[in-house]
């Protein structure tokens, strides 16, 4: 049966190759906006890592840290917290200097109506931070749609094609890879840039919103007809493992799993776990925001967890109760409009 804290042991346990690296690696590491969906669990990731290599670092995490079960996740495993608001000032300047960051704030959902905000997170924010945190590694959370929409049977976009970001949200994410890049080349700031599409971790994400859909008989949209999602404990470890690889030629990464999911297939599967059919609504197109993910297999090694394991799980995870942290991915989002 599944739990809570069965879910967060799995996780946060490390392999041995992210004790080994995170081990040999040189100073503490500090994660900004570590209160949102995987910034919790990648702390506690982090902090386990160093504690099976043996080493004391810190791992210290900032945020507003606005739901109690985070905090309490993060203290109970050692994780030292400092609550703030990173858009107020000063805050930054009050940070203390880390020679690893992990920047994780970010701003998506609402963007409508106040894209003034969004740009100040997702742009104004990561050029403050790129200038504070200049001489230090930096791996820099992204979003796989930067790239335009490729055929269904392409096998997805590389880190070598050419972005073509659409609507405020994704042109602001563009906003802060730049603001890093110039940190980059004119700093010589060692920088990372991290493009990720959807991370599963049984209380949210793509499976979820198609399970939560099917129980409510709310029709699935199949407009957008297939997706790439992963295991979120094997994203948090490419995020970590990522900070060895930041230079200051920036190094792009995409992260996500090798399968190309079919969305009714899946909503189809999920359903029979579920004893539920699923409703479909609109017409399929043939092409989606699909990323290839081969430069990471390369690096780290595939995924440990496979997507049919992760149906399963979802569903499960669903059965036995367990609770929604109530954020939808809008994946079926072919517009740019959150």
């Amino acid at each position: 049966m599944w739990t809570e804290e069965r879910l967060n042991k799995m996780l946060t346990t490390p392999s041995e190759a992210l004790s080994v690296e995170l081990g040999r690696l040189e100073g503490d590491i500090l994660v900004l906006g570590a209160g949102g969906k995987m910034g919790p669990t990648l702390c506690v990731l982090a902090k386990n890592a160093l504690r099976a290599a043996g080493v004391e670092k810190r791992v210290i995490a900032v945020s507003r840290f606005s739901d109690p079960l985070v905090v309490e996740l993060l203290r109970e495993n050692g994780v030292e917290m400092i609550s703030a608001d990173l858009l107020a000032p000063g805050a930054l300047d009050s940070l203390p200097d880390a020679e690893n960051v992990i920047y994780m704030a970010g701003k998506k959902f609402g963007t409508d109506g106040n894209e003034y905000a969004t740009w100040a997170m997702n742009t104004w924010l990561p050029s403050r931070v790129a200038e504070r945190y200049q001489n230090s590694r930096i791996v820099v959370f992204s979003s796989g749609n930067l790239y335009p929409k490729v055929g269904v049977h392409s096998g997805g976009a590389t880190e070598e094609t050419r972005t073509e970001p659409v609507g405020e949200y994704c042109m602001s994410c563009q906003g802060r890879e730049r603001m890093f890049e110039y940190a980059a080349k004119t700093y010589g700031t060692r920088v990372a840039v991290y493009r990720l599409n959807y991370a599963v971790d049984l209380r949210y994400g793509v499976l979820y919103d198609m399970a939560h859909n099917i129980l409510e008989g709310k029709p699935i949209s199949i407009t957008t007809p297939s997706f790439n999602c992963i295991w979120q404990g094997d994203a948090n470890e490419a995020a970590l493992r990522l900070l060895g690889h930041a230079s200051a030629e920036v190094f792009t990464l995409n992260v996500t799993g090798p399968e190309t999911a079919g969305v009714q297939e899946t909503a189809k599967k999920l359903g029979a776990l579920l004893g539920r059919e699923p409703i479909f609504t609109g017409e399929a197109s043939d092409t989606a925001y699909l990323n290839n993910a081969g430069k990471m297999f390369r690096l780290f090694g595939y995924p440990t967890v496979p997507l049919e394991t992760l149906i399963e799980w979802q569903a499960q995870w669903i059965l036995d109760g367990g609770r929604a942290l109530g954020k939808p991915t809008h994946f079926e989002e072919r517009k740019g409009s959150y």
